[in-house]
């Protein structure tokens, strides 16, 4: 079992995805998909069989992948960040049902990326944030255009969504952080994901990743160029428990023209100008051994 639409549900919640309830909330989501993913697939076992290489797997040793952060720890010599291990279900019966008729499946949970397919079920992809508020998707099929729906839903309901509104989410490439018409908390709603500090994308991962068996596609989003930056978080992954990562995905530094806006409405011209991030304005310093914190040298 995969999962996407994470973003859909915060949404949904009226929540933030750098809000630290998300991380709880990650939490709780996964434990239930992995509560049953197990359950069924032991059912399946009473009725078909387990599968072939099952005795002595760490199914049959009774070790779940909530079980396996000891074994990791005990491999490192060193505990890791993830601190919380404690699920809100009884795991008794599962655990007992394994015990007594196996698994039919080896693996039970994956999240990989689901670009494609869920642009094609209308939703965003995988468990990650939105990448942009409005942009234009290409594929074999050709090009077309993808907005946030719910952003348009919440505008409508404050009286905000109009010509104009529209003209300015364009002209910010769907950053809404400039847009001073619309209400700082919905702006913080609707932050997209290079908007949001990584780090706490993979505390994120990381609370959902002590449920899954396999493991989950985690792309780095970076906005800026610091080195530093990116070991940080990649550390961080490593120190939390992490399986894997999958890309590592960074913001080009210009825009594209936008054909259909005005040039002269907003009293400037079309190339935008964003405040950037502390980590991408770091000055490179001049290679030294005696300096730790240099980023050629890590």
């Amino acid at each position: 079992l995969g999962l996407m639409g994470f973003q859909d549900a915060l949404y949904k919640l009226n929540l933030a995805f750098d809000d630290a309830k998300v991380v709880d909330f990650a939490d709780e989501v996964m434990e239930f998909i992995s509560y049953h993913a197990i359950l069924t697939s032991s059912q399946l076992a009473k009725e078909r069989g387990a599968y072939s290489s099952y005795k002595g797997s760490k199914w049959d040793r009774n070790i779940f992948p909530v079980d396996t952060l000891a074994l990791l720890e005990k491999e490192r010599g060193e505990q890791i960040s993830l601190t919380n291990r404690t699920g809100k279900l009884d795991w008794t019966p599962v655990r007992e049902h394994v015990q007594a008729y196996g698994m039919r499946n080896s693996n039970t949970m994956a999240i990989a990326p689901t670009a494609t397919i869920s642009t094609i079920s209308n939703c965003i992809p995988c468990i990650e944030p939105i990448y942009k508020n409005i942009y234009v998707k290409a594929n074999m099929t050709g090009e077309f255009t993808v907005v946030n729906k719910y952003l348009i839903e919440d505008l409508k309901q404050l009286g905000l969504w109009d010509q104009d509104m529209l003209d300015q989410i364009k002209y910010h490439d769907g950053n809404l952080q400039q847009i001073s018409r619309i209400p700082q908390q919905m702006r913080d709603k609707y932050k997209e994901v290079f908007q949001i500090d990584p780090h706490h994308l993979v505390q994120v991962t990381a609370a959902r990743g002590k449920w899954i068996d396999q493991s989950q596609s985690h792309n780095v989003f970076m906005k800026g160029v610091s080195g530093k930056l990116l070991s940080d978080i990649y550390i961080a992954g490593w120190k939390a428990g992490l399986k894997t990562f999958y890309y590592l995905r960074t913001l080009g530094a210009s825009q594209i023209e936008k054909s259909t806006l005005d040039a002269k409405k907003f009293g400037f011209t079309q190339k935008r100008t964003t405040v950037e991030t502390e980590s991408a304005q770091i000055t490179p310093e001049a290679c030294s051994l005696e300096n730790q914190d240099c980023e050629s040298c890590q």
